[in-house]
């Protein structure tokens, strides 16, 4: 089973920036228990979202044809919870990207307001000196990118729309 942190994105432009949405409901099994009787999203989980969102921009960079992992956490600052009903936009920007590895940039906000900062390294295994060869099934968007074509149909369904075609 993989976890999917993110519903959609709103913006994609390749290789620079995209924003995702996340809708935060209570039907999310693990906001009954952070916290008891005030149930928030886990900051760790709104850290995965960013990841997913700023490596799904850095490997649709180079196609997915690399493998791409969170390799650091540079910068994680949180100024608010995320709520139950909370909808939160995940804005991801690529600071540079080179053969190995990629550095990115995020900001979390909710209804404008500043949730969180969270700045992310990423690693490109595939370019790694030892020469490892890693699983394909151990990897969110492998060979089969239908989930990441999925969160990106309103963005691309808006493309189409622009440029007159159905």
């Amino acid at each position: 089973m993989r976890w999917i942190w993110i519903d959609k994105f709103i913006q994609f432009e390749s290789g620079k920036q995209a924003i995702a949405l996340k809708n935060v409901t209570l039907a999310e099994e693990h906001l009954h228990d952070h916290f008891p009787g005030f149930p928030v999203m886990p900051e760790s989980l709104c850290i995965e979202a960013m990841a997913q969102t700023a490596g799904i921009l850095v490997g649709e960079a180079k196609k997915f044809q690399e493998k791409v992992i969170l390799a650091k956490i540079k910068k994680a600052v949180f100024f608010d919870y995320v709520k139950p009903g909370d909808t939160i936009e995940l804005q991801a920007k690529v600071e540079s990207i080179a053969p190995e590895a990629a550095s990115t940039s995020g900001r979390i906000t909710c209804s404008d307001k500043l949730v969180a900062e969270i700045d992310l390294m990423f690693s490109h295994i595939d370019q790694n000196l030892a020469g490892k060869e890693f699983p394909e099934e151990n990897f969110v968007f492998g060979s089969d990118i239908s989930v990441f074509q999925s969160l990106l149909r309103d963005v691309l369904a808006g493309a189409g729309k622009e440029s007159g075609q159905n």
